[in-house]
């Protein structure tokens, strides 16, 4: 068996185990260089690149939201979404404590530790979504079904920048 080109990291393991057909993208990571880097090398819209956001409860517990590459979320909707007062980013520490992943290479497939998941709702509406694999500078194309593997719930939590 040949050695992938791509870094085989928990999210590709998870990938496969569900049997979920994926399309490697690799590029090269830039510090701060975000969804817009990724989308340019890639030569994709950066609507089309899905931010995986590791944020934290009101309780200290971890919750991942999918957006947008080119939007931001905002917190105060969320929070009121999921019944709460307030909703934060979590501790770059913290968010790799529960995911097993680095920031600038979070993915949602494949986490160490099960943490609910809410996708913005117009990411269902993407023919491809490139999201990130579990490595700075790899991104995977997948079908935004794909993430139907994570159960996650459906929010309208999506602001412009």
């Amino acid at each position: 068996m040949t050695k992938p080109d791509y870094p085989v990291t928990p999210a590709v393991r998870f990938l496969r185990e569900h049997n979920i057909y994926f399309e490697p993208k690799l590029y090269d990571y830039v510090e701060h260089g975000g969804t817009a880097h990724s989308a340019a090398c890639l030569g994709v819209a950066e609507h089309a690149v899905v931010k995986t956001i590791v944020l934290q409860n009101e309780e200290k517990k971890g919750l991942i939201v999918l957006m947008h590459g080119d939007k931001q979320i905002s917190t105060r909707n969320l929070a009121r979404t999921l019944g709460m007062k307030h909703i934060d980013p979590a501790d770059p520490k913290q968010a790799n404590k529960w995911t097993g992943f680095w920031v600038g290479g979070t993915s949602p497939f494949g986490t160490k530790t099960a943490l609910p998941v809410y996708v913005e709702e117009s990411i269902w509406a993407l023919d491809t979504i490139y999201i990130n694999g579990g490595k700075r500078g790899f991104l995977v194309a997948v079908s935004p079904q794909a993430l139907r593997s994570l159960n996650p719930v459906s929010v309208n939590v999506a602001v412009d920048h």
